[in-house]
């Protein structure tokens, strides 16, 4: 079930949120991660494990004494990840756990998007389209871009919101900030015009933090020759990823490359 479904259920149903208050030691997942978690059913996960189900436990408690209490307060569980939790992490977690209802819904989607990395992904063919159904189940809020309004699929993934831009390059000016970018058009003309379009934001602004082409060395290497002659220094040029995808993945199908690319991806976000 999608992340907006369940707040829609949290619009008739409470819920408790737990979140990783605070950390020692090696831990599975990081200060601030959260889950949610009703009568029946959960998204999301702080880590798995007999620490998840003893809290998940703990959570259906608190929903369950909630029914005949009012102004429930958070509460404070402290676990150690040893032999007594059956994992071997060695680390100290503290977890916090607070009732919500629907009150709380834009509290929790505001979080929620703050979790996810801005992405802007040039071009809706088959990479795009590999690359849009991995990007969909990883924490990156993407948006879709390409100059044939009729190129996207009706089924869109979560987190995808796909844009029609003629000229694609237009739609460079209003991303969001820190946004990584992908550039895959199905022509090298609109290629090198993003591409150009980025670098004139970077240089102005310093706020896409990965520009990424797809196509081989010899490809960036001509790209390269005609962005020197209209004025972009070797620096400017230096920030462009090509080829991308993390090395030693060498299939060349969409479905193979998109993982490529979204290994990088993670590598590279905040």
């Amino acid at each position: 079930m999608l992340f907006d479904s369940w707040m829609q259920r949290l619009q008739n149903e409470p819920a408790v949120t737990i979140t990783v208050h605070s950390t020692q030691g090696s831990v599975p997942r990081e200060t601030g991660t959260w889950m949610l978690v009703f009568a029946q059913g959960e998204w999301g996960t702080v880590g798995g494990g007999h620490l998840e189900f003893e809290a998940m436990a703990d959570a259906r408690a608190l929903l369950s004494q909630a029914k005949t209490s009012h102004g429930m307060e958070p509460v404070e569980k402290r676990f150690v990840l040893g032999p007594s939790l059956g994992q071997c992490c060695g680390g100290v977690v503290v977890l916090r756990l607070t009732r919500v209802t629907a009150h709380d819904v834009p509290g929790l989607q505001l979080e929620h998007r703050r979790s996810l990395q801005p992405l802007a992904l040039f071009g809706g063919g088959h990479v795009g389209k590999a690359l849009v159904g991995v990007l969909s189940t990883l924490p990156f809020s993407v948006r879709w871009i390409d100059s044939r309004d009729e190129i996207f699929p009706h089924d869109m993934p979560a987190h995808i919101e796909s844009e029609h831009s003629n000229p694609v390059q237009a739609a460079v000016s209003d991303l969001a900030p820190n946004s990584l970018v992908l550039i895959m058009s199905f022509s090298h003309a609109e290629d090198l015009d993003v591409v150009m379009a980025c670098l004139l934001r970077q240089r102005n602004k310093a706020d896409l933090p990965y520009v990424g082409l797809i196509g081989s060395a010899t490809k960036w290497a001509s790209f390269r020759s005609r962005l020197r002659e209209r004025g972009f220094s070797d620096a400017e040029c230096d920030h462009v990823t090509s080829p991308i995808g993390v090395q030693g993945i060498r299939g060349k199908e969409p479905e193979v490359i998109a993982i490529a690319v979204a290994a990088q991806l993670l590598q590279i976000k905040k």
